[in-house]
């Protein structure tokens, strides 16, 4: 559905009373209970199905709302209608021939994150997945939902049109669209600003240490070189709610607003902040790729089960890769801090070893099962389709580059997807994912994607950097190489991640034991890398840990020093097509990442 028709269809529709009308109440916002009701009319079923999604959109996992679900009651007018429930997620009520239907319930929210819904004395958020039932069936019909906030004071702020001389009260043009559109509700501060020519608006709920108007700048400059690429803004408004919170980290994009949560003091320290406007650029992104220009897998939402498509890595992976360039174009930081940040996602791939056993598609179709539910042995099993695809949406816009002078990049590919899929919301499938980019690169990479996308090879950064007068280098431990990663919990030494093939893992040290000593010597907090900086590669040392509250003493041969982090780097004396190719990627002459 073009824009043209959506906003005509919307104003037709608040002409009339939509056969569903939702209202939330939160009158004791301190128990942290939303109250739900439901007036549905002409429904002409005896018997009225309804479901609560398990997943939401853009989160894939199943988050199984139903959960938080309590006090579900029916009626006819005052009259209690009898129902039942058929699943985890699955109501039914004996309506008979009653044209008019309440129901009432209560969802538990006291859940801060940005696919859930949290509600206390300070504010009401909600997601429509986590909050809302819907009505097998009845998914396309318009939706009214009416806010009753608990003090007057309290605002409201949504994607969602208002409906007129209705307080209070949005239009959801149908299901799909109440799930896609977030709600704050509370005093938190709200900024209005205009960016070519759209209203825009900034919900900011939680203190901390930012500053608003140099966020409010960035965002502008955000806004403005993500709609270059495509040609413009396809919305009318857009809505960023932002939450402050000192223990959680993460975004969910919507098709005209998006939710972010962001450590509330993280806005000083000028690495903390350019992580914060890396998010902000990452879920802006996402209102083309995922929202308009979509897998065919995720093209039509099942509310009830996974939704699989291999496509991930270029929905995510790609939108990675852009996060980390369009605040470099925007000027928001210089291209020492985008190499640096390049340089941590490549040592953060690199320093995985599950890249090795988990093709990168195969990432794609088992988020369902694996990303969302890390466990010890994740990093030997499986690698982030976020990771390897922003990794090899690098090496695809190097290849195009390179191949084209510049002239084309995989800028390119993003137009041609979204005038291809996103404007007319066209899902697109592996092969049509696969044609474009060769289309563009104009090369057949049916190689590549055997190699890089559905393979195990490892991605040869240096074949693809070469051109550009780059290479990238490896700087190592001091220490000789154990295999494990330890953090400190209540003053003691825990072993949280043994790698595959280490000298710990050969010589049967697991997760979650309890490190104690070396060589009969106890290890202090933090000092694990120091002592191991007194040995040297193929020395046999002594640990001792607590294994399931046992004392264990293993024999472990230390193995040469191990990368500690890789760089890129100017190759030496670069020749001037190698300085050419890089101007024209970056903008900026080659030897200033020197």
């Amino acid at each position: 559905m073009t824009e043209a028709i959506a906003i005509r269809l919307n104003t037709q529709i608040q002409q009339i009373e939509p056969p569903i009308h939702y209202w939330v109440a939160m009158p004791q916002p301190e128990t942290h209970l939303f109250e739900v009701t439901l007036h549905l009319v002409n429904y002409q079923l005896p018997i009225l199905d309804l479901k609560m999604p398990v997943w939401t959109p853009g989160s894939y996992l199943m988050r199984e709302y139903a959960k938080n679900l309590q006090d579900f009651a029916a009626f006819a007018g005052s009259k209690p209608l009898n129902w039942r429930k058929i699943s985890k997620n699955h109501w039914q009520v004996e309506k008979g021939n009653d044209s008019e239907v309440i129901l009432r319930y209560r969802i538990f929210a006291n859940e801060l994150s940005v696919r859930t819904n949290h509600l206390d004395a300070t504010h009401g958020y909600f997601n429509g997945a986590a909050l809302f039932l819907r009505i097998p069936g009845w998914e396309e019909q318009p939706i009214h939902i009416t806010i009753v906030p608990p003090r007057p004071e309290w605002t409201i702020t949504t994607g969602l049109p208002p409906v007129k001389e209705e307080a209070n009260t949005f239009l959801a043009a149908d299901f799909d669209n109440l799930v896609d559109s977030p709600f704050e509700i509370g005093s938190h501060q709200l900024f209005h600003f205009e960016v070519l020519g759209k209203p825009h608006e900034l919900a900011i709920w939680g203190q901390g240490n930012y500053q608003s108007q140099k966020m409010l700048d960035d965002f502008n400059k955000i806004i403005e070189v993500e709609a270059k690429i495509f040609g413009g803004l396809p919305y009318q408004r857009y809505v960023f709610i932002l939450h402050l919170f000192n223990q959680a980290y993460g975004g969910l994009e919507h098709k005209n607003s998006c939710s972010l949560i962001y450590h509330r003091f993280g806005f000083r320290l000028q690495d903390k902040y350019e992580r914060f406007i890396q998010l902000v650029a990452h879920e802006f992104f996402h209102l083309w790729n995922v929202k308009r220009i979509c897998p065919q897998g995720l093209e039509v939402f099942d509310y009830d089960q996974e939704n699989y498509t291999p496509s991930l890595w270029f929905c995510e992976g790609t939108t990675s890769y852009y996060d980390l360039v369009i605040p470099f174009r925007a000027g928001i930081y210089d291209i020492k801090s985008y190499v640096h940040h390049l340089n941590q996602e490549i040592t953060k791939y690199l320093k995985t070893p599950g890249r090795k056993v988990q093709p990168l598609s195969e990432s794609s179709f088992d988020a369902w099962i694996k990303l969302y539910r890390p466990d010890a042995n994740s990093g030997n099993s499986q690698i982030s389709y976020y990771l390897k695809g922003e990794m090899v949406s690098f090496l695809l816009d190097l290849l195009i580059r390179a191949r084209h002078q510049n002239q084309l990049s995989l800028d390119h590919v993003m137009v041609k997807m979204w005038e291809q899929f996103g404007q007319a919301e066209i899902g697109y499938t592996p092969a049509q994912l696969q044609e474009v980019i060769t289309s563009v690169a104009g090369i057949d990479l049916a190689d590549f994607f055997n190699r890089y996308i559905d393979g195990l090879d490892d991605l040869p950064f240096n074949q693809y950097l070469e051109p550009f007068g780059l290479q990238l280098v490896e700087e190592c431990e001091q220490e000789p190489y154990l295999g494990v990663r330890i953090k400190t919990e209540h003053g003691r030494e825990i072993i949280k991640f043994v790698e595959i093939g280490s000298p710990a893992k050969n010589a049967g040290i697991d997760a979650d034991d309890e490190l104690l000593a070396i060589d009969g010597i106890k290890v202090g907090t933090g000092q694990l890398s120091e002592r191991l900086q007194d040995y040297q590669p193929h020395d046999v040392i002594q640990i001792t840990v607590f294994h399931q509250d046992e004392l264990h003493n293993y024999s472990v041969t230390l193995a040469p020093q191990h990368p500690r982090q890789y760089k890129l780097q100017s190759v030496n004396n670069p020749n001037p097509t190698q300085q050419d190719n890089f101007f024209g990627w970056l903008s900026v002459p080659l030897a200033t990442i020197r």
